[in-house]
């Protein structure tokens, strides 16, 4: 009798919204993901981004040298000040080219952890949006990198004269072009973002059309703040994008989704 009721209690169904240990497929009752589920699901994809920036670093860490060489192009030959600081800015160096190498890796899982919840027609948008958002803000970073950084660096060498001389810091000088590139990367998803709140009913093309001079005037005070460098050619090469890619949002407003 005792076996037989041992056979009965394993053969029989496991009840929906019981909570087996061990096991990471948790349901409610009405089939939908439990709470421990999302969180369980959410520490694996976490790990994974974390694998993947590690992983990206040590790529990056192996390539350190010829990244350096890259990023000291517009000042020349820098300094290090303390006997560790040149080997902290490598690891530095290392750990942002892995964030960078493993930010597509990242977008994929984030847009993986919410896909569950989406309707079909979501996640075919969701599905262009995610690839467009990456390549906007690499084409943003390479922007900021191959044409405003050079010119901001070589307005700040200008003062050189018979009583200074430029000698940059490589930590501090690192710094400067994450904190000069970095905010392009997102100032190129612009478009992205006017074309989703076009798509959901929040903005249209005639608000866009009001506030043009009002963003051309907020274009060049970004591009004064963004930039430490007063002239007006270094601000410009900010302003103008920021105006090029407000047009755009504008454009596909208007005559793609005719809003």
């Amino acid at each position: 009798m005792a076996e037989e009721k041992q056979y009965e209690e394993i053969a029989a169904p496991k009840p929906r919204g019981v909570i087996e240990p061990g096991s990471v497929e948790y349901v409610q009752d009405d089939g939908s993901m439990s709470l421990v589920a999302h969180l369980t699901e959410l520490r694996s994809r976490l790990i994974k981004c974390l694998v993947a920036v590690a992983l990206g670093s040590c790529v990056g860490y192996y390539f350190i040298e010829d990244i350096m060489h890259y990023i000291t192009l517009p000042a020349g030959k820098l300094y290090y000040m303390q006997p560790s600081e040149a080997f902290f800015t490598y690891l530095k160096v290392a750990c942002v080219a892995g964030f960078l190498l493993a930010l597509p890796i990242v977008f994929w899982h984030v847009w993986r952890f919410f896909l569950p919840a989406l309707t079909h027609k979501e996640r075919a948008v969701l599905g262009l949006v995610v690839p467009t958002s990456v390549i906007l803000f690499f084409a943003g970073l390479a922007f900021s990198f191959f044409l405003v950084l050079p010119a901001g660096i070589r307005f700040f060498m200008g003062f050189n004269s018979a009583e200074l001389e430029a000698m940059f810091s490589v930590n501090k000088y690192f710094d400067f072009v994450i904190m000069f590139v970095m905010p392009f990367g997102f100032i190129f998803e612009l478009p992205l973002v006017i074309t989703i709140m076009g798509k959901m009913g929040i903005i249209t093309s005639a608000f866009l059309k009001k506030y043009q001079r009002i963003i051309i005037f907020l274009s060049f005070v970004a591009g004064a703040l963004i930039t430490p460098t007063p002239d007006i050619f270094t601000q410009s090469m900010i302003a103008l994008p920021i105006i090029v890619l407000y047009e755009v949002g504008y454009f596909i407003v208007r005559y793609v989704l005719r809003r």
